[in-house]
């Protein structure tokens, strides 16, 4: 169990670092399993709106920056020309 950082809930907590360093550590200690889908979801948005390939460089400094942002800031901001679906 973590009081997670995003959802401000005690919660269960990931089985192991998501993220390597010290970055993967804050992770496993201060984020919920609950907060991690929600980012992973996030993630799979970015990815696709900035039409970014996850194995190069610029686009793994990306997802690092977002990724602390969506999880312990504000939330982290949306691509420019982001339109959610409609149902």
């Amino acid at each position: 169990m973590v009081t997670c950082a995003k959802l401000k809930q005690l919660l269960p907590g990931l089985d192991a670092a998501p993220w390597p360093g010290p970055v993967g550590e804050r992770i496993f200690n201060e984020i919920s399993r609950d907060a991690w889908k929600l980012w992973e979801n996030r993630q799979k948005m970015i990815l696709n709106e900035y039409r970014l390939l996850p194995w190069q460089k610029e686009a793994q400094e990306l997802i690092a920056r977002q990724m602390e942002e969506f999880l312990f800031g504000d939330g982290g901001a949306l691509p420019p020309d982001f339109k959610p679906e409609s149902h």
